[in-house]
């Protein structure tokens, strides 16, 4: 029986962040990344989104190691919660594992995990596979992609990257390296596809230097920037500029201070004597000579921009006087949330300026003809498109059949769906269980999609209580019915309607009782159905109905 590679992504295909690709090869398997992603607006009240990882719970025991691309969020966020699950070593670079470190310690799981760092070059044997690490350029430092050979080929995995000939620290994409495997010959590529869409060339980060430059000379406000935590060249930049225009340099944000502590103690960012102050103590230098680096670019609503921008910080108070650069563009979804906080910290007279009035962000993801370049060179039998939503694969597969890969071995994956792959054929054969697990204060995974259902029916229609005291003995009402309205109408207004609502539960308990009904679920869904009914009939709505029952 021939034996198959296994391709199966278990997040980061159609859709934004939760990457995570396993790949099987008899007895063995590994696993790309560990990603978590942001919850949407129907996800009422969830924190976080993590990967469905029932397969590799069903197959732990044959699981040889986790490989960490880089160390955004969507690439390594859920780390400490699939690490509960499955305990198994992690293999990344320096400071994607000082990122994990971190956060394992908030978790308070620093001692149990197992991280073995490495550097580009270096090659890990993992039961039959064995991995290569290559330098790429990200917006974060220590980014790489993973040559993976197999017992029947060579599986080429970019993780995020981008072309960039400038970086402002670490070495270029090493592209000589991706020639070579496309001269021994590659089995699959899988390529980030975020930018598939994009014509042309992302800018190098270097040009983010000189914009910000630009906006320091000459200036006579405080300077706040608004950037990723994780963007560890862009930092320095920021330091570097202030510095160099005589500012003082403070930090708000715990992500942003928990990132910056890292890259120092790792030797990634360097700060020069006396720049970097505390941010209690901005009050005792005048503003022109100010730099706040924030967290907040998203306009995520617990972020440090967002609490200055709606007067919620303690140390930081903003309004004339003040520029803030907004160093990101919003992500997917987010743009709503972004532009609202522009505008509040416009309303409070600060000067904002952001990407689309200066240079001041640029990608670090491909755009189509880095992507051109890294398919002509690494020529790929098999391609399958990753990390992006169906519109960004779908580009991105066309990006390949303009150079030269066969339509027929283009393959636009959906998560859970299982690539199989021998020497001479590849398609798809089947699914694993996957989706999404929901992360809720310390709850994980404990919130499914009724309650979900219930949030959502809660926040657009609104809760009706209806309580009850039952005579044990015989079913008799001694109290009640009381109705409560949370979030449906406001009692005081709507008093004829409450009239109404307590008639009409009372005649359903009065049918009850005349049926000799005991059962209290039935009693329940009666006066459910007689009241839902009548509300939906007098005001179209259909409120949470919640009956409640005393016995006594």
């Amino acid at each position: 029986m021939t034996e198959k590679l296994k391709i199966i992504p278990l997040g980061g295909l159609n859709e934004i962040g939760k990457n995570m690709t396993v790949i099987e090869f008899g007895g063995d398997i590994i696993v790309i990344d560990c990603g978590l992603a942001f919850p949407d607006e129907e996800m009422l009240g969830i924190d976080l989104v993590i990967p469905d990882i029932t397969y590799l719970k069903k197959h732990k025991s044959r699981i040889r190691g986790i490989i960490l691309t880089h160390g955004h969020e969507d690439h390594i966020g859920a780390i400490p919660y699939v690490l509960k699950a499955i305990n198994v070593p992690i293999y990344c670079t320096k400071l994607t594992a000082g990122v994990i470190e971190a956060r394992l310690l908030e978790h308070k799981m620093a001692d149990k995990v197992k991280i073995n760092r490495r550097s580009p070059g270096d090659h890990i044997k993992l039961g039959c596979f064995d991995v290569e690490f290559i330098n790429v350029n990200h917006s974060i430092a220590d980014s790489v992609a993973l040559a993976i050979t197999t017992p029947i080929g060579k599986v080429v995995h970019t993780g995020d990257f981008k072309i960039d000939a400038t970086p402002v620290a670490g070495e270029m994409i090493d592209l000589a390296r991706f020639g070579e495997l496309g001269k021994e010959g590659v089995l699959l590529l899988m390529s980030d596809s975020t930018n598939a869409e994009r014509r042309g060339h992302t800018m190098s980060e270097k040009s983010v230097g000189e914009a910000f430059d630009v906006q320091f000379k000459n200036c006579d406000q405080r300077i706040l920037i608004a950037t990723f935590a994780s963007n560890v060249h862009r930092l320095q930049q920021i330091i570097d500029v202030a510095a160099k225009y005589g500012r003082k340099v403070a930090i708000s944000g715990r992500s942003m201070e928990n990132i910056l502590s890292v890259a120092m103690n790792l030797n990634y960012i360097t700060v020069p004597k006396g720049v970097l102050i505390e941010l209690s103590s901005i009050g005792r230098y005048p503003k022109n000579k100010l730099c706040i680096i924030t967290t907040g670019s998203q306009g995520e609503p617990m972020s440090a921009l967002h609490r200055m921008a709606f007067s919620g910080h303690k140390q930081v108070e903003v309004g004339p006087g003040d520029r803030i650069l907004i160093a990101a563009s919003p992500i997917p979804g987010n743009e709503k949330s972004v532009y609202r906080l522009i505008n509040e910290l416009m309303k409070k007279g600060a000067d904002v300026v952001y990407e689309r009035l200066a240079e001041i962000h640029v990608s670090g993801h491909a755009c189509q003809e880095e992507l051109r370049t890294i398919l002509a060179l690494v020529k790929p039998k098999y391609f399958m498109p990753v990390h992006g939503e169906y519109r960004h694969l779908k580009n991105h597969a066309e990006l390949g059949r303009q150079t030269s890969v066969e339509p027929k071995n283009i393959f636009i994956g959906d998560t859970g769906r299982v690539l199989e792959i021998t020497r001479q054929t590849a398609k798809f054969t089947g699914t694993v269980q996957t989706g999404y697990v929901l992360i809720d204060g310390l709850g994980v995974g404990d919130v499914g999609n009724a309650v979900l259902r219930d949030r959502k029916h809660l926040a657009e229609d609104g809760l009706i209580i209806v309580a009850v005291t039952l005579d044990g003995s015989n079913g008799q009402v001694l109290a009640g019915p009381e109705i409560v309205s949370k979030g449906f109408i406001y009692v005081r207004e709507a008093e004829p309607i409450m009239e109404e609502i307590k008639k009409i539960a009372g005649k359903s308990l009065e049918k009850c009782v005349k049926q000799r009904i005991k059962d209290w679920a039935t009693i329940k869904t009666t006066i459910k159905d007689d009241l839902s009914g009548f509300l939906y009939k007098k005001t179209k709505r259909s409120p949470l109905i919640l009956p409640v029952i005393m016995e006594i």
